[in-house]
């Protein structure tokens, strides 16, 4: 089968769809740099994520098989999340866009800044 995120039946935009949100790309940087993490620390990580929106955004990257759930057998349970080799794959692309946007904000708020005024 071929993939062709252009046609909107195709798994391929889902997926881009779940790679490109913003969640995924700063849990994926986190646990690249530091995990494997226990949600609690991921949740202090990624300033302004509610629970509910951290506990989806994992799950689904557990699905698509990009992060590793280990839960561990003692009281209370503790649970780690670390990114598999898939997920480490994708953390080049997503630091090139953190990259480009860091370095870009500054032009992106002038053209806000005058689109704004302009308006």
């Amino acid at each position: 089968m071929q993939w062709n995120p252009y046609d909107r039946n195709c798994p391929s935009r889902r997926l881009l769809d779940r790679i490109g949100d913003r969640w995924t790309v700063l849990i994926v940087g986190i646990l690249a740099e530091d995990g494997p993490l226990r949600f609690g620390e991921l949740a202090r990580r990624v300033d302004g994520i509610s629970q509910k929106m951290l506990t989806q955004t994992l799950r689904h990257l557990e699905r698509d098989g990009l992060v590793k759930r280990t839960l561990y057998p003692q009281v209370p349970p503790r649970v780690d999340y670390e990114l598999t080799a898939a997920g480490h794959s994708l953390r080049v692309p997503l630091q090139a866009l953190e990259d480009w946007a860091i370095a870009n904000m500054h032009h992106v708020e002038a053209a806000r800044d005058s689109y704004d005024k302009a308006g």
